[in-house]
């Protein structure tokens, strides 16, 4: 399991040592022993320990908006005076969460006793850190690091897709509105009774270039469109860009999950990543439906997010004064968590619910590690309609895994969502018309003719969004030569078992086509390809016909598989599951 600082909010390490430099570091003055009358009196004043000096020292912690910077004046371990700076903090949040911090840690004497200020969680647990560093005090790692053994008689695992669009938020200064795409990815290992092993949860949110926040993924369209731009995030339009195949390619390429975007992405209360790891403890040990009904009875109908009673609308009220001692109470545990888990931003419980849904059963007495890798592709064609327009596609590679402990692959579960312009001819494909205000070419019959311009409005972008289906859900319609895709992907994970993530790739170098990505199976004419295939051993042949029924790419315009098997083994994350108890 992954080690968390959890900056600010624990502060039992800095407020034990201050609580105790309170009671024992101011002096005591001592008085000297009258000299007995039978001895001369003593001609020296007399003694008294000086008084300790002030100083003046300082430390720097990480705020919402940049370094938060505290200068403290000590007393011993008594803080008597306190300057707290934020240059880059919000002055009407962070700013103001600032001035009440410093003045309730001059009026306590450090930071015991000394809460975060509620909506500006970011800014206080920066200040705690500056006032941490500047004490010479380090940040404490954050409890419950080791994640306790699981037992489980049996063992599933599946991964969940959810897709939504967002309208907003708002509109740019041209008037042109603000959209998003929105992809939630869950993977999951589940016991035979369907209790939630362990999981890891990832999002990517893709939006117009108009979006005012820095970091922020963003899509101007397909070649051909074009979209206002922010391009240095200061709330005003720069420029309109005009897609070409070469930024296409280059947008999707740059696309990173929020996992990814890691300390850019923050919340009130931390990062995305943190929020999402404090939800994903508690999901531990439910089912799905628990999750579900816990989801219905302690999260908000308005926004999705959990009920920590410091809502003001009336209906968030009522339902957390309806919730027993029990539930309140267990909302405590994720305090932290304020994100909807439900809303234009992400559905995360529709994505886990979905993971369980399409689960499969691991063979494993044990499970080390699990991870969850993400690649995001764009394609150009194939081809062009027959009015000379492009055809498209953005595709997002999914790959879970469970690892042994000597890093060797248990199972995988991997899933691509492929996206095209709806000018592809093939039936059953997701496609996307553009952002509303956007249009392009249809082949609403697919016969390889336009029919129609699709003009994208806000209902029609929310609704192609919706009815989205990864190549595992399109099952039997995703047909390739030798069968579908899930039965190619089945042979591929089936063949990679037992590797380590440095060996998948080592063969991949070794056995598959440097031109398209494919396993050689010694039927490419290409010259490049048969000259490697006949390079080949008698041993590494033999292996290949293993897999002889899998013949799609592993590293192409459709999708970059290999990455995400990589990137899921870089995000690894320890877990402690044991089957078979």
């Amino acid at each position: 399991m992954k080690k968390r600082l959890f900056a600010g909010a624990v502060l039992a390490m800095s407020t034990g040592l201050i609580a105790c430099g309170q009671n024992s570091s101011q002096p005591q003055a001592t008085q000297a022993t009258p000299a007995p009358t039978t001895a001369p009196a003593s001609t020296e004043a007399p003694t008294t320990e000086a008084a300790p000096k002030t100083e003046v020292v300082t430390g720097e912690g990480e705020g919402y908006g940049g370094p938060v910077k505290a200068e403290v004046t000590l007393d011993g371990d008594k803080i008597v005076d306190l300057k707290l700076t934020g240059e880059k903090e919000t002055p009407t949040i962070g700013g103001a969460a600032l001035e009440t911090l410093q003045a309730a840690i001059i009026e306590k004497g450090g930071l015991d006793g000394v809460d975060a200020v509620a909506g500006a969680t970011w800014t206080s647990n920066g200040a705690f850190d500056a006032v941490r560093s500047a004490m010479g005090i380090e940040a404490e790692e954050r409890p419950g690091g080791e994640q306790k053994a699981v037992g489980a008689a049996g063992l599933f695992h599946g991964i969940g897709f959810a897709s939504n669009g967002r309208l907003g938020p708002g509109k740019d200064d041209k008037d042109t509105g603000v959209y998003s795409m929105n992809e939630v990815i869950a993977y999951v290992l589940f016991g035979d009774d369907g209790t939630i092993l362990d999981l890891e949860v990832d999002q990517l949110e893709v939006a117009t270039p108009n979006y005012d926040g820095d970091h922020m993924p963003h899509l101007t369209g397909f070649p051909g469109q074009s979209y206002n731009a922010d391009e240095n995030h200061d709330e005003k339009v720069d420029a309109v860009l005009e897609q070409t195949d070469d930024t296409f390619l280059a947008e999707v390429d740059s696309w990173a999950t929020k996992r990814e975007r890691g300390d850019t992405y923050k919340l009130n209360s931390g990062t995305w990543a943190d929020e999402m790891d404090m939800f994903e403890e508690m999901f531990r040990g439910m089912t799905v439906e628990e999750v579900k009904q816990w989801y219905k009875d302690c999260c908000s109908d308005l926004n999705g997010r959990p009920l920590h009673g410091t809502s003001d609308k009336d209906e968030d009220v009522k339902k957390y004064e309806a919730l027993t001692a029990d539930q309140k109470s267990a909302l405590d545990a994720v305090s932290g968590a304020t994100m909807s888990l439900n809303d234009a931003h992400g559905n995360l419980i529709a994505a886990i619910e979905k993971a369980y849904e399409y689960r499969r059963p691991v063979e494993a007495a044990t499970v080390a590690k699990i991870g969850l890798g993400i690649t995001n592709t764009g394609r150009l064609g194939p081809g062009k309609d027959d009015k000379e327009t492009g055809v498209y596609s953005f595709n997002t590679q999914a790959v879970g895994a469970c690892y042994n402990e000597e890093g060797r692959i248990i199972a995988m579960f991997t899933d691509v969502m492929e996206v095209a312009t709806p000018n592809y001819d093939g039936e059953h494909m997701p496609h996307l018309t553009g952002f509303p205000g956007q249009s392009y070419n249809g082949d609403e019959d697919h016969d390889e003719k336009v029919d129609t311009v699709l003009e994208q409005t806000e209902d029609t972008f929310l609704a192609e969004i919706e009815a989205w289906a990864t190549k595992r859900e399109r099952g039997d319609t995703y047909k390739l030569n030798s069968g579908t895709w899930t039965d190619e992907m089945d042979l591929f994970e089936g063949f990679f078992a037992g590797m380590t993530t440095d060996e998948v790739s080592a063969w991949y170098e070794t056995a598959c086509s440097d031109l398209n990505g494919r396993p050689l199976h010694g039927t490419s004419d290409k010259e490049e390809d048969v000259k490697k295939y006949e390079a080949l051993t008698d041993e590494q042949k033999q292996e290949l016909d293993g897999i002889s029924g899998a013949t799609m790419s592993l590293r192409d315009p459709h999708g970059d598989i290999l990455g995400a098997i990589e990137k899921a083994w870089v995000a690894a994350k320890t877990t402690n599951i044991a089957v078979g108890q």
